[in-house]
C-alpha cells in the first residue's frame, strides 16, 4: 500500500474543451507555481542567522518548529483573510492553514528534510462571501529526516507531523498522503476563490485554469471553474464543466447546485427542478439552512426561536464564528448573560481573521462593562 503513494503516475491533462480562454483578459497578477514554495531572501537569511542556534541546540525537526511557533521567535498567526505563498506568509507571519503548511514546507525542504503532504477527513466546513458558499479542508504535513537519495528509508522516530488545529480537534483525526502537485492546485483553487469574492473574474479564471494544470483529478478547481463562468454569464462553459464533475462524482452537492443554476439561466426549468430535487435528496439541509432561519426570526424579534436555530448550526460546526456569535445574541437577547458572554468568546476564540477577533472582542468587552455597570 505505501509503494503506490510514493510513485507518481502521469495523470491526463483536463480536457481542452473545458476552458475558454478567449472569454478573459490577461491576469492582472503573476500566477506561476514556482512561486509557492519559493524562498525570500529575508527566508534564507532567517535560517542562517536567527535559526542557527535552535537547530544545532535542538536538532532539526524541533529546532525548525520551535524558531517558527514558540512565543519569543516568529509569532506566527491564524490569519484566514488570504491564502498566502511561503514568502508571503514569512512576511506577514501569518496564514491560514494550507499557507502555514506551505510556508513549513519551503523551509524544512531547504533543510533537506522530507515532506509528506496529507489531508484530512473532517466534518464539512463552511463559510460564504460575497453572495458565495465556500467548503474548506483541512491538511497538515510530516517532516522527515535528510533525504539521501530516492530510496532512503526513514525511521519512525526521525517522523513529526505538524498540525495547525488544536489538540482537542486532532484526537482520531484521519488523513492520506496526498503530492505536493495537490497542495499547489488547492493553493490556486483559493486564489482562484478569493478573486471571485474580489470580483476579478479574469483572475480567478487563470488561478483555476492554473490549478487543474497542477492537478487535473482535484474536483474542487472544476466547481470553482464552473462558477467563474456562471458569474461570468457564461451559461453553457458552466454547464459543460459541471457536468464534468458530476459524471465523476453523482452526488457532489456544490456541482448539483451551481448546474441547476446554470440550466436555470438558460431557460431550462424543468431540467433545473430535477437537479434540485436530486440536490434535496443528497443534502436535505444545505450549508447556513438553520441560520438563515435564526436571522429571520431574529427579524422578527422571536429570540427563542433565532436561539433554537443557531443551536442546530452551532451542532453542525461548532468552530464557525458567526453561528457561536449569534447564538450569543440571541441569548443576550432573552436576557441569558452567561450563554451569551460564553458564546462571544468563542467566536472571538474561532475567528479565522484579525479584523473578525478585533470585532468580537471589542463586542465582548462592551458587554462585560455594561454588566460591570
Amino acid at each position: 500500500m505505501l509503494l503506490p503513494a510514493c510513485s507518481h503516475t502521469p495523470v491526463a491533462s483536463p480536457p481542452a474543451q473545458l476552458f475558454s480562454d478567449h472569454l478573459f483578459a490577461a491576469p492582472s497578477e503573476r500566477i506561476s507555481a514556482e512561486d509557492v514554495f519559493a524562498l525570500s531572501d529575508e527566508m534564507k537569511s532567517y535560517i542562517e542567522n536567527e535559526m542557527a542556534g535552535s537547530l544545532m541546540n535542538k536538532g532539526l525537526h524541533k529546532g525548525l518548529l520551535d524558531a517558527l511557533y514558540a512565543k519569543n521567535q516568529l509569532r506566527l498567526e491564524y490569519d484566514a483573510a488570504t491564502t498566502r505563498n511561503a514568502s508571503q506568509a514569512f512576511a506577514s507571519r501569518s496564514g491560514n492553514c494550507l499557507s502555514l503548511v506551505i510556508m513549513t514546507a519551503a523551509l524544512a525542504k531547504e533543510l533537506g528534510l522530507s515532506v509528506e503532504y496529507h489531508s484530512a477527513f473532517v466534518e464539512p466546513a463552511w463559510s460564504r462571501a460575497g453572495g458565495m458558499y465556500f467548503l474548506s479542508g483541512h491538511v497538515n504535513l510530516t517532516l522527515g529526516g535528510r533525504s539521501t537519495g530516492a530510496r532512503t528509508i526513514y525511521d519512525a522516530g526521525e517522523l513529526m507531523t505538524v498540525d495547525f488545529l488544536p489538540a482537542a480537534e486532532l484526537r482520531g483525526l484521519r488523513t492520506w498522503v496526498i503530492p505536493e502537485q495537490t497542495i499547489v492546485a488547492m493553493y490556486m483553487n483559493n486564489r482562484a476563490a478569493e478573486s471571485l469574492v474580489g470580483g476579478r473574474l479574469n483572475d480567478a479564471y487563470w488561478w483555476a485554469r492554473a490549478a487543474l494544470g497542477q492537478d487535473p483529478e482535484f474536483l474542487s478547481a472544476y466547481n470553482t471553474l464552473g462558477v467563474i463562468y456562471l458569474r461570468h454569464g457564461d451559461w453553457p462553459q458552466a454547464e459543460r464543466v459541471l457536468g464534468y464533475v458530476l459524471e465523476r462524482e453523482p452526488g457532489n452537492a456544490q456541482a448539483l447546485s451551481n448546474l441547476a443554476l446554470a440550466l436555470e439561466k438558460q431557460g431550462r426549468v424543468a431540467e433545473s427542478g430535477v437537479l434540485h430535487r436530486r440536490l434535496a435528496w443528497v443534502e436535505p439541509y444545505p450549508a447556513f439552512h438553520f441560520f438563515d432561519r435564526g436571522l429571520t426570526a431574529m427579524r422578527l424579534a422571536d429570540f427563542k426561536t433565532a436561539r433554537d436555530q443557531f443551536a442546530k448550526e452551532v451542532d453542525r460546526d461548532p468552530y464557525y464564528h458567526e453561528f457561536q456569535f449569534w447564538l450569543g445574541v440571541a441569548s443576550l437577547r432573552l436576557g441569558d448573560l452567561d450563554e451569551a458572554r460564553k458564546h462571544l468568546a468563542l467566536a472571538v476564540e474561532y475567528s479565522p481573521t484579525r479584523g473578525d477577533r478585533d470585532l468580537y472582542a471589542a463586542k465582548l468587552e462592551r458587554m462585560r462593562a455594561t454588566r460591570d455597570r
